[in-house]
């Protein structure tokens, strides 16, 4: 009789943990894409500085890149 009544708690509880493990998985999967698009995004932006360090006149020291016309 504990058997049977040890099944049926399994079997009642099956559906139940079948929406945890989808809930799971879509989790995983957010997580898994949001991380991906993280780092596109940040591989992105090192590429557009670096694009923009080379086209940009100067050596990063902002005192000397200004106009000296008045000078």
């Amino acid at each position: 009789m504990r058997r049977i009544l040890t099944l049926i708690a399994i079997i009642g509880l099956a559906p139940a943990l079948s929406g945890c493990l989808v809930i799971g998985a879509a989790a995983l999967a957010t997580d898994v894409a949001i991380g991906t698009a993280g780092a596109a995004v940040r591989t992105a932006g090192a590429v557009g500085g670096a694009a923009i360090d080379v086209v940009t006149p100067g050596d990063n020291d902002d005192d000397d890149d200004h106009d000296h016309d008045d000078d």
